[in-house]
């Protein structure tokens, strides 16, 4: 989207998923090295505890490159479904939240925020184009 480039999604884009900012992901491995033996031996989900569809991550990606200053006036482009997909997750993270004390610190949306910048200088410096042409 940055450089202005097509968007595919599988499906009708309705599928949804738990999206989570890697600062959450950080939090719980920092957590899980310092719990105790009550935490150790146990498989831990760890995700924002909700959902968001792939039209809804598509327009939140949108959004934040506008608050940037760049446009990207196309729509993504709906492939088929990918065999096998599953059309719904959404995370129980209530044994992190227990046995670790896991609270995640950032939405989804709060992280593409936060990451945003970073994208567009990472891709800037690399001496791509960041603005889209209007078509």
């Amino acid at each position: 989207m940055i450089n202005g480039e097509e968007v595919c999604i599988n499906g009708d884009g309705e599928t949804s998923r738990d999206f989570c900012f890697i600062a959450n992901v950080v939090q719980a491995n920092i957590l899980a090295a310092l719990s105790g033996a009550e935490a150790q031996g146990k498989v831990y989900n760890i995700a924002v505890g909700g959902n968001m569809t792939l039209n809804q991550l598509f327009r939140c990606l949108r959004e934040a490159l506008r608050e940037h200053q760049i446009h990207y006036i196309r729509e993504p482009v709906n492939m088929p479904f990918r065999p096998g997909d599953v059309r719904h997750s959404h995370a129980d993270i209530s044994l992190a939240r227990k046995h670790l004390g896991y609270n995640p610190t950032h939405t989804a949306i709060e992280g593409i925020r936060e990451a945003m910048p970073w994208y567009i200088s990472f891709l800037t410096s690399r001496g791509k184009k960041t603005q889209v042409p209007v078509a």
